[in-house]
């Protein structure tokens, strides 16, 4: 049973770490990247539908994105829902294509960046530890109700503090590998 609840924190961190990293593919680093419009929804017969699931994305140079809708209708709603977003991007059309440049990134757009990539890892380490203690909870229930020895639940506690302490790192790890993204470019 503490097995249990061990590997179901494991996991639970894991698909914390997950959303880590697809929310950090969102900030824009100045190379031009698909994900960073992955937010984006376009209404599609009246349906909010993802951008990619309504149009192909490409990257044509190391700064612009190419996106070519499956229906030459769509071009229109695409500039919209681009320009609605919030990532400070201008849509260029040319027929049945939309290129989209990324303008180089000032100083300032910098720190912001890193500023919301630094909330994002301290968001997630929140998260991780919310697991932990809920974890943590159910292995002392299951002491108390003598399912489980008081050693047990001891050495579980110190055995989830080891697994959280490792995806906190890996949590670090990423918020680095995201910052030098950011200064370098």
């Amino acid at each position: 049973m503490i097995e249990e609840i061990r590997e179901d924190a494991d996991e639970r961190m894991d698909k914390s770490l997950t959303a880590l990293t697809t929310a950090f593919s969102r900030i824009r680093t100045g190379r031009a990247n698909p994900a960073i419009v992955s937010g984006v929804e376009v209404d599609y017969y009246g349906n909010p539908t993802p951008l990619n699931q309504v149009a192909n994305i490409t990257v044509e140079e190391a700064r612009t994105l190419v996106i070519s809708p499956w229906e030459k209708r769509l071009v229109p709603d695409i500039e919209k829902a681009i320009l609605k977003s919030d990532l400070g991007l201008t849509p260029q059309s040319s027929g049945d294509l939309i290129r989209l440049p990324l303008p180089p990134l000032t100083e300032e757009n910098r720190r912001d960046l890193i500023r919301q990539a630094r909330q994002e890892a301290e968001n997630t380490r929140i998260a991780i530890r919310n697991i932990r203690r809920d974890a943590i909870a159910d292995v002392r229930e299951l002491v108390r109700e003598k399912e489980a020895t008081e050693d047990d639940g001891r050495r579980s506690e110190e055995d989830l503090q080891r697994v959280t302490d490792a995806h906190i790192h890996r949590v670090d790890e990423a918020l680095g590998e995201k910052e030098a993204d950011l200064i370098v470019i």
